[in-house]
């Protein structure tokens, strides 16, 4: 047996049209299959959490409705399982924009399952934490706590399609457990079977950020071509109940799946490619073998899993201060020379009105930014005069009114500075960082609750 799962999005903001075609794909297979939905980064589940706090009924994704409408319908009625982690800080309220949705499209009685236990702000005093790798801020020295949630695995997951969930709900999981889940389920694997939780786990990983393995994040034209990027099509991953799986996507869509796709994709976010840890199994992907096995079909074998590790990664978020950014621009003759008077003026005026503990970065957008880093000492990439510069400013303080006023010296550029300065936007808010410690798995009690009807209703 094969089971067949897609990816509709890969991250809070993806394309909101992109399960439409996988929709259309999924139907056509006669195995059983899923949809999976990824839109929850660490800092996302940051900005969620803030949502929550200004109001107790947000807090979840944002495009919940503009995903799923287009394709909820056609998946209750074909029986397709939707996983998603759309329910970032708050999955109850995730929970009733759908049953508002499936009621919309004829389906008032569809199962929904919230799956909760990844928050564990108020149980900070009680876990035994343990700082992550190059992790060197004890617990207790973070502030302002806003966030702090493990990421769950599969378990969870798995008890709510067995009881009978049409569309599962989650906060923070691992994102390959999305995959997983309706993998181990349908094909019955044992929790303790690690070359296939091994390749479960990692179809969820070639998938998860949708089209990154369909020629999303991977074109460069001359080198590495994509064709239709406008109408890219997403992953669909086909697993055998041994573990071989095939990567693919929906005919008449753009992009390409070929061997340099899902190898950049395999490795993405590994740090050892054999111990690649999730909460339900250590990856080892060093045996992997890749074939393409016809047009936008790639197979991949040779998957390896160790035991699940004892501790969850916990990612904690906290507010640090306030940041602010600032920018203007110089166009036309000279247009260098100019820009770098205003920055110069600008880190004057700074250190005259500003604290000495300001951090500060200025770029000059179109000579040289990315490759700068923090140094404020802008590299001579260029061998030609640019006639667009745009001085950008951004700093960080304790202090909201410091970041205030700091970009406001920026803003009196335009006529304080030099010949020609426009355009000037400016933005502040408060800061959020984020930092990784691990948890015993045994302290996290994940919690399945169901809500209307069942499958077979």
């Amino acid at each position: 047996m094969t089971v067949i799962v897609g990816c509709g999005a890969g991250f809070s903001g993806d394309r909101t049209d992109a399960a439409r075609p996988l929709v259309d794909a999924l139907i056509a297979y006669d195995a059983p299959r899923a949809l999976m939905f990824e839109t929850l980064g660490e800092r996302t589940l940051a900005a969620a959490q803030l949502r929550r706090i200004k109001n107790p009924d947000t807090g979840d994704e944002p495009l919940l409705e503009e995903f799923l409408s287009p394709v909820l319908s056609d998946c209750l009625a074909n029986k397709i399982t939707i996983l998603g982690n759309f329910g970032a800080a708050n999955p109850d309220a995730a929970c009733n924009r759908i049953k508002r949705l499936a009621q919309h499209c004829g389906y008032p009685q569809a199962c929904l399952a919230t799956i909760h236990g990844d928050d564990v702000r108020e149980r900070l005093t009680e876990l035994d934490w343990l700082a992550w790798e190059g992790e060197n801020r004890p617990l207790s020295s973070l502030h302002q706590v806003l966030a702090a949630n493990v990421y769950l695995g599969a378990g969870s997951l798995i008890e709510a399609m067995e009881k009978g969930a049409q569309v599962i709900i989650t906060g923070r999981v691992a994102d390959p457990a999305l995959a997983l889940t309706p993998l181990c389920y349908y094909h019955d694997w044992a929790l303790d079977d690690w070359d296939r939780l091994a390749a479960g786990a990692l179809a969820g990983h070639l998938i998860e950020c949708g089209a990154q393995v369909t020629g999303g994040y991977f074109a460069d034209p001359g080198f590495k071509d994509v064709p239709g990027m406008a109408t890219l099509g997403y992953p669909l991953v086909e697993v055998e109940r041994n573990g071989r799986l095939v990567v693919t996507k929906p005919a008449g869509t753009g992009g390409l799946v070929t061997e340099q796709t899902v190898k950049e994709q395999l490795l993405y976010e590994i740090h050892d490619p054999s111990a690649y840890i999730t909460p339900d199994v250590v990856v080892d992907l060093s045996q992997v073998s890749i074939r393409q096995l016809a047009k936008d079909r790639v197979e991949v074998v040779g998957i390896r899993g160790k035991p699940a590790p004892a501790r969850l990664k916990t990612t904690v978020s906290f507010l640090d201060g306030y940041q602010g950014e600032a920018e203007i621009s110089y166009a036309g003759p000279n247009a260098l020379a100019r820009a770098q008077l205003a920055r110069e003026t600008l880190r004057q005026r700074l250190a005259m009105r500003c604290p000495s503990d300001l951090r500060s970065r200025f770029d000059l957008i179109g000579l040289s930014s990315v490759f700068d880093g923090d140094t404020q000492n802008a590299s001579q990439c260029m061998h030609h005069q640019p006639t667009d510069i745009r001085l950008r400013l951004a700093v960080e303080h304790a202090d909201k009114k410091v970041v205030e006023l700091a970009t406001q010296e920026l803003l009196a550029l335009y006529c304080c500075g030099p010949a020609g300065g426009g355009g000037v936007r400016r933005t502040h808010s408060q800061r959020v960082k984020t930092a990784s410690y691990l948890v015993p798995k045994q302290q996290v009690m994940p919690t399945v609750t169901l809500h209307g009807g069942t499958a077979s209703e």
